[in-house]
């Protein structure tokens, strides 16, 4: 079941202020340490990819069907781990929270106190909740 948009929106609220308490762990998340490894990867998966090509003709060239099941292999193998690189790349124009100036100190000060606030009734709704 997909989330309403209020439900996104406030997912995005909290992902936010998580990555505005803790600036090293989005850095690490969403860095340009990141993006290099899941393009080296994905590029990897396509060289591994082309070699499975090449094993699986080697293999019928040869009439050797245990080397084109191999070479098949690899190819599904590869092609997995393309895609699931591909999909976990971050966007080119995103970059890492906290990677801004003054600015997005600031904004980052207000959506925290923002979430306070949001916390601060999310915990009062429970309670309210809970005495009766």
């Amino acid at each position: 079941m997909p989330l309403s948009e209020h439900e996104q929106r406030m997912l995005e609220q909290m992902e936010r202020a998580l990555y505005a308490e803790d600036p090293k762990f989005a850095t690490a998340l969403e860095g340009s340490g990141l993006r290099t490894y899941t393009r080296r990867r994905v590029y990897q998966a396509v060289a591994g990819f082309l070699v499975g090509i090449a094993l699986l003709m080697a293999g019928m060239v040869a009439k050797q069907v245990w080397l084109s099941v191999v070479g098949f292999l690899v190819m599904l193998g590869c092609a997995v781990l393309a895609v699931t690189g591909w999909r976990k790349a971050p966007k080119p124009g995103e970059q890492a929270a906290g990677a801004a100036g003054p600015q997005a100190r600031r904004q980052s000060r207000q959506r925290r106190s923002m979430m306070d606030r949001i916390e601060q009734r999310w915990q009062k709704r429970r309670d309210e909740q809970g005495g009766h």
